[in-house]
């Protein structure tokens, strides 16, 4: 056949249109093939960019979940902490308790022993008296004293310390407060009544408050003591003042001195009567003298006017209608 062609390779024939053909096939399945390429490649690339955003959101899954762990974790190690450390601290507080209260009457006397010791270290003016134990009265009697000294009043403590309070001792102190003749009475104790919320206060009557509120607290009861023993001294001071005054101008001596007041006062109105007399009389001497100048002054004033007629130069102060004050000028002068 005339459209067939011997192929140098194969030496076997095949007709133009089938190679035409065969050519366009091929084409077309490499462009096939080639966008199939592209496809798988953009289809990977997203499939790695999936898997990349995908392991980066189990990694933040992860961190968080352990972040929390770790958290809750630490948290639990916290709390268990915290316990043993307060455990720790109950069995110290509680062993530190143990082993230096002892009995209950010598846990009171500590206590009792170290406000006096504070009391007298702060107040070292103030009298500190141990009552002393089998002895009726409260456990110490402190007198409250002025700077020179003076007896101000009294306060009388007592000391508690039991773990709960008891409404008796508001009753025995008061007692007692009375019978010792004080002034203010006061509770020093660990347990305090359900009323008094701050660790200081009064009840019916009764100071109470903690060991550590002591100072304040004696601060606090020893100022009405002072202020009212100062305003008792300053009252008698006055009354003593105003006997003596009284005493003063009723006596002789009162009486000799105002004499004498008044002998000055009048010899001082004589003499100044005299020296009124005395200068009235200089100064009617001087207006007569000045009167005389003023005459002569006049006299030869006039002559010489008489005598030089109009070239004589005018003297007003001398004028009849000159006032006095430019007529006594004048004089001055000349």
């Amino acid at each position: 056949m005339q459209d067939e062609i011997i192929c140098p390779h194969c030496k076997k024939p095949f007709s133009l249109p089938e190679v035409f053909a065969h050519e366009i096939q091929e084409k077309a399945l490499n462009k096939e093939r080639k966008e199939h390429a592209q496809e798988m490649d953009e289809m990977k690339r997203k499939l790695e960019a999936t898997e990349k955003n995908e392991l980066l959101l189990r990694k933040e899954k992860i961190r968080q979940k352990t972040a929390a762990e770790i958290m809750e974790s630490q948290r639990l190690k916290d709390k268990e902490k915290d316990k043993v450390i307060d455990d720790l601290k109950k069995s110290l507080e509680e062993a530190q308790r143990k082993a230096t209260q002892g009995s209950q009457q010598l846990q009171g006397e500590v206590q009792e022993l170290d406000l006096e010791e504070i009391l007298r270290r702060e107040f070292p003016g103030d009298t500190i008296e141990s009552i002393g134990k089998g002895v009726a009265g409260a456990d110490i009697r402190h007198i409250v004293r002025s700077p020179r000294g003076r007896d101000c009043g009294h306060i009388l403590w007592e000391s508690k310390r039991t773990k709960a309070w008891s409404d008796k001792w508001i009753a025995d102190l008061k007692q007692n407060y009375r019978n010792d003749k004080a002034d203010i009475p006061a509770i020093i104790s660990e347990a305090l009544p359900d009323e008094i919320k701050n660790g200081i206060g009064n009840k019916d009557g009764v100071w109470v408050a903690l060991p550590k509120l002591l100072l304040p607290l004696a601060m606090l009861l020893r100022k009405p003591l002072l202020d009212t023993a100062k305003e008792r001294v300053r009252n008698q001071d006055m009354k003593n003042k105003a006997e003596s005054l009284y005493t003063y101008v009723t006596s002789h001596e009162f009486v000799q001195q105002v004499e004498a007041m008044m002998e000055a006062y009048n010899e001082m109105l004589v003499q100044i009567s005299k020296e009124r007399v005395a200068y009235e009389k200089m100064w009617k001497q001087r207006e007569m003298q000045v009167n005389r100048l003023l005459s002569g002054v006049s006299g030869i004033y006039g002559s010489m006017q008489g005598i030089a007629g109009p070239a004589l130069p005018t003297i007003k102060s001398l004028e009849l209608n000159a006032p006095v004050d430019q007529q006594q000028q004048s004089l001055d002068t000349s």
